[in-house]
Formats: structure tokens, sequence, C-alpha cells
């Protein structure tokens, strides 16, 4: 992913699924999440890791990081967090890294890969993915070196179940 989606664009800027999944996940696993290297940080900013089990329309936060993304000194590429013990199963789960950057435009990255989940919940809730400066959602000021300025929106996120 080399820029964010369009003020038009839809969420994962595709709606037609994969063939076959990208991974295969297993929940309570740790996961590697890595981006590519280089591209602009601008200035870090607020990121989700998040999955979704109904084709892309919510998805439910697995991960986050406020304010710093790409760490202290912009340079982290690699996310490693756990996945929740209790996820569901799911052959078409859409797995979704979303960034709103700290310095420049009002933009908002979303990168989507669909994956497999094995899993022995039947439902998991946990906070909704947080969507800002794309059509219809929240705007999130340019933010250099204040980076609370969103969170509330972020900490005020309600409750989701999945299935």
């Amino acid at each position: 992913m080399s820029s964010p989606l369009g003020y038009n664009e839809p969420l994962c800027k595709h709606t037609t699924p994969w063939p076959t999944p990208a991974a295969e996940w297993t929940a309570g696993q740790s996961v590697t999440v890595k981006l590519a290297p280089g591209g602009a940080p601008h200035g870090g900013g607020h990121c989700q890791f998040s999955l979704s089990y109904d084709g892309g329309k919510t998805f439910v936060v697995l991960h986050e990081i406020l304010g710093k993304c790409f760490g202290q000194d912009d340079s982290q590429r690699d996310f490693t967090f756990t996945l929740p013990s209790g996820l569901p199963s799911s052959e078409k789960a859409v797995f979704a890294w979303t960034w709103v950057n700290a310095i420049g435009n009002r933009e908002f990255y979303m990168n989507c890969a669909d994956i497999s989940i094995k899993g022995s919940g039947s439902s998991y809730t946990g906070k909704e993915m947080v969507i800002a400066n794309h059509q219809g959602y929240p705007n999130i000021p340019e933010f250099s070196g204040n980076y609370q300025t969103g969170v509330d929106l972020y900490k005020s996120a309600k409750d989701i179940t999945v299935r």
C-alpha cells in the first residue's frame, strides 16, 4: 500500500474476496504483521489491527497503537500481538491494518487481507474499528507533537460482537 484510501473508495479498496486466504491463523497465537520498509511515516499517528467476519462491513479491534504508530523514531514496521483466544473460526475473515497519520493531509490508510481463523469461540466482543478522515466519518486534525489528538474517538468506540 502506498497511498491512502480515496475519499470515496470502499474500505479495503476492494469488495471482491480473494479465492484463497493470504494467511491461516489460530486464536490465541502470536502474529507478526510486517509492513514494507520505506514510505513516509507522517510523524506516526494512530493505527489499529482489526478483524471482520461479515465480509468487511464491521471490524473488531484486535490491537491498537495510539500516537506513535511507527515507534518513537518512526522506523517500526513489524508489529507483533497475540490474537484473542476466544475468536470464532472462519474460512473467510478479513484482517485490516488502518492508520490515521499525525502530520500532513488528513488521510485514512487501510490495507486488508482475506485470512482464515481457527478458533473455538462462538463470538468475540471488542471495540469497533475507528474510521476517520474518510467520507461520512469524523475528521481528526493534524496532531504533530500532540499525540492525544483523536484518542478520545478511539477510547469511546462502541463495543461490537462478531460471529
